[in-house]
């Protein structure tokens, strides 16, 4: 088993205008400067950002067009994710393409994000997809590995690398990077965890290997993550134990059938007691406001840019 180069995509993201001209020029940014890279993947509603008007049916222009990037450069690519069109529903969904540029998997992501993703409908299906010679893959959307049964079950399913696109901008970063140590070391699995700026985010993301440890943390600007990963690393924690110490997935396996919280019909009267979901109910105006808030910064933006044009004029002059 050889080591694996993935390369995480840091990039602002506009909630108005389609962000898809300029995902192509960062994956050539990053393809060009390093070229030795196997694997690209960006944030989460990286596509068209996260307002659900933009949901579109799949098959889709979005998929062909990064499907044309994997096969150009070789890679696997998972470009973000972006809201799905299906029937009446919604769903946010993520695309792997493999370097011949076909579409091995799709993934629905399994717990959207209330209040903010109110009108998404949840997934189903956990994703893992085999990279032939190097391991296995599993895929996780943001609020997913808030609910340690999801990267457990994928870690039950074989998958040795969490790709984790991820869309946070709310004042719980913190604690999020903390989950994100915590499902690496108690899954004894890399997890890349890639977040987007701007309407996409506050950035800071966050790569992880088997014992927990962090690979590499990123700020709030944008960020190419280029790293080489050592995957047999994750047999041998698995196998040995973390730093030779504990063995989590061993335990688990030796106790799976004693939880019975989830057994079929199990009671769980406290959890009835917490009362209903809470979720917004004045929708349209949110996303107006959202808008509207995007619109302000993009202009912000461009006079900021006029400004400073107009500065450096002067200078020459």
């Amino acid at each position: 088993m050889k080591p694996f180069a993935i390369a995480g995509i840091q990039m602002k993201v506009s909630a108005i205008t389609p962000n898809l001209e300029m995902m192509k020029l960062k994956l050539d940014i990053t393809m060009n400067l390093y070229p030795w890279i196997e694997m690209v993947m960006f944030s989460e509603l990286c596509g068209y950002g996260p307002l659900t008007y933009t949901a579109q049916e799949f098959p889709n222009d979005f998929e062909a067009q990064m499907q044309a990037l994997a096969k150009k450069y070789g890679i696997w690519l998972l470009p973000g994710s972006i809201f799905e069109k299906s029937g009446d529903k919604i769903y946010n969904t993520a695309t792997v393409i493999n370097p011949s540029g076909e579409i091995v998997t799709r993934y629905r992501k399994m717990f959207p994000f209330y209040p903010y993703e109110t009108g998404v409908t949840p997934g189903k299906e956990f994703c893992v997809f085999d990279v032939p010679e190097v391991g296995r893959f599993g895929v996780s959307i943001c609020y997913d590995m808030w609910f340690p049964e999801t990267i457990r079950t994928l870690a039950v399913m074989g998958a040795e690398v969490i790709l984790h696109p991820t869309m946070s901008g709310t004042i719980d970063r913190d604690i999020e990077l903390s989950i994100v140590r915590a499902m690496a070391s108690i899954n004894q699995c890399f997890f890349f965890d890639v977040n987007g700026l701007d309407s996409g985010g506050c950035g800071r993301s966050i790569v992880c290997g088997p014992d927990g440890r962090v690979l590499h943390q990123s700020e709030g600007t944008e960020e190419i993550i280029p790293l080489e990963l050592d995957i047999k690393r994750v047999k041998r924690s698995r196998e040995l134990g973390i730093l030779r110490l504990g063995q989590p997935l061993k335990s688990f396996r030796d106790h799976i059938g004693q939880f019975g919280i989830y057994q079929a019909n199990a009671s769980t009267p406290y959890l009835d007691s917490l009362g209903p979901l809470i979720k917004p109910s004045k929708l349209e105006q949110l996303t107006e406001l959202k808008i509207k808030e995007s619109a302000l910064e993009q202009q912000g933006s461009r006079v900021q840019s006029k400004g400073m044009d107009q500065l450096q004029s002067k200078k020459m002059g």
